[in-house]
């Protein structure tokens, strides 16, 4: 043998023995082997573009000579709210498609009542219209308030953390963030929750499997040891964070998915409902948005609504405080599943109706008792709110029963299908606006605020600068909310670049 042979067979020698002495991050990938990089594909399906929304249009009134029914899928989403927020601390209005009435709505809490008994209780108040044509239309807000749970009488919680560590998510210090909040969410679990962590850039793999949150150590370790590369291939790193769920997942315990991401699927699968060809049953999935300037709100939203979870948008530290910390039990523990709201309007006594927001999540009236059809969910202490316009007929006896409001959901261990119902006549409606609660008068500005944004056709004989007045005399009701303090400012702001 040569000297020369002697060498290289060293060299080898070293070689290999250096590589096995390499940290081995990744546990375990998809079986797969292409020799390539997958082609990019345009998200939803549709040509690319930095920012995505979809436009779902404007609910218009309906006479109820044509139909007396009203019928929506519940919705706890808050996404476009925050997007909102975003857009206006950069200097700009959001855009029309971009505004969803009801997430406006929901991020505030209007503090109703628990219920005395059952998961729900039903919230109606109503006074004459603020806005439009104030002598004839009145608004009512139907409410649902879902029972509270105490953070220690939860189950034990499965999460599976699913990361976008594409290149997109090196902008903006997206990752940064993002990291900050599995943080606050981790220090924020109980020691016998358990926490997986899949990533996915070009390709999907995990890199811890699900461990006790009382070795809070390794996790943060694993979090922090997170770095932004490749392409976004989101279905290949949601599948594979379902088979970990479903691998992992026990009886009687939360499962549930918590993927971050800035939603600019572009490898495999794009679209919610094909991604979602690889969900598993008894696991839900709930998504929090990062970034602005290349973001696409259409994905992240549809994927909560399909996967059985909700849809937030993280554009601070502090909103994911709100989320993982203040909020985090109604985030982890479903109460109701499929649940849908329906509104039966007497003709006699209404002439019109129309809701506010909630387009996307129209039912058919007739698959309101068909519990096969997919709904919303909804949290431990989690509130729903949606407002209707109305125009009475002026005969109509006002002690007669106006409207009512029927909420139906099944019960997420036994599956069994629960209804409820409570009715409201025009005799019970405020005489004026300024009786109504703070709490309703509030909704009733947020609601304002995102039909003027939208540019709603109802909405055009109102301007911010107009809305700003009421938003502050409202808000005095409220001197110690933040939130209601933060709100003020940014109808001052959009009130300012609209001018």
């Amino acid at each position: 043998m040569t000297k020369n042979t002697v060498l290289i067979i060293t060299l080898l020698l070293l070689t290999g023995l250096l590589a096995a002495c390499q940290p081995q991050e990744v546990v375990r990938e998809v079986a797969q082997e292409p020799t390539f990089a997958p082609p990019l594909v345009p998200p939803n399906g549709e040509p690319a573009a930095d920012m995505f929304f979809e436009d779902y249009g404007v609910n218009p009134f309906i006479d109820t000579e044509d139909d007396t029914l009203s019928t929506f899928a519940v919705d706890v989403d808050t996404g476009a709210y925050t997007v909102m927020r975003r857009y206006l601390q950069d200097g700009h209005l959001p855009p029309d498609e971009s505004v969803r009435v009801e997430e406006y709505v929901n991020y505030f809490d209007p503090g109703y009542l628990p219920p005395a008994e059952g998961a729900f209780a039903i919230h109606l108040e109503g006074a004459p219209s603020p806005y439009g044509e104030t002598d004839r239309y009145h608004l009512v807000r139907v409410g649902i308030q879902g029972y509270e749970v105490s953070p220690e009488n939860r189950p034990d919680a499965l999460l599976i953390f699913v990361v976008d560590v594409s290149g997109s998510m090196d902008m903006e210090n997206r990752l940064g963030l993002v990291k900050e909040s599995l943080r606050l969410l981790v220090e924020a679990l109980r020691p016998s929750d358990r926490i997986g962590l899949v990533v996915y850039g070009s390709r999907a793999r995990v890199v811890l499997e699900p461990t006790e949150v009382g070795e809070r150590q390794a996790i943060l370790r694993a979090i922090d040891r997170l770095r932004p590369e490749g392409s976004t291939n989101a279905e290949e790193g949601i599948m594979l964070a379902y088979q970990m769920a479903a691998e992992y997942a026990q009886p009687g315990q939360i499962n549930r998915l918590i993927l971050c991401s800035d939603g600019v699927a572009n490898v495999g699968q794009t679209a919610a409902d094909a991604i979602l060809q690889h969900a598993a049953e008894g696991i839900s999935l709930s998504t929090f948005g990062f970034g602005m300037g290349n973001y696409n709100d259409v994905l992240m939203e549809q994927l909560a609504d399909q996967g059985d979870g909700s849809y937030a948008y993280v554009d601070t530290l502090h909103e994911a405080e709100r989320l993982f910390i203040r909020d985090l039990t109604g985030m982890l523990l479903t109460i109701a599943r499929d649940a849908k709201i329906q509104v039966e309007f007497n003709p006699r006594v209404v002439e019109r109706f129309r809701l506010l927001g909630y387009e996307n999540r129209a039912v058919a009236d007739e698959d309101f008792r068909n519990d096969a059809v997919d709904a919303g969910e909804i949290g431990a202490g989690h509130h729903v709110t949606a407002l209707y316009e109305l125009k009475f007929h002026d005969e109509a006896p006002p002690a007669e029963v106006a409207m009512t409001v029927r909420v139906r959901y099944t019960q997420p261990d036994s599956g069994e299908a629960i209804e409820i119902e409570q009715s409201l006549s025009r005799a019970q409606l405020h005489g004026t606006f300024e009786q109504a609660s703070p709490s309703f008068q509030w909704t009733a500005v947020v609601a304002e605020f995102a039909e003027i944004l939208r540019h709603s056709y109802w909405a055009q004989d109102n301007t911010l600068a107009a809305l700003l007045a009421n938003a502050n005399r409202v808000a005095e009701y409220m001197p110690e909310d933040p939130e209601a303090q933060e709100f003020v400012a940014l109808v001052n702001q959009a009130a300012a670049l609209a001018e």
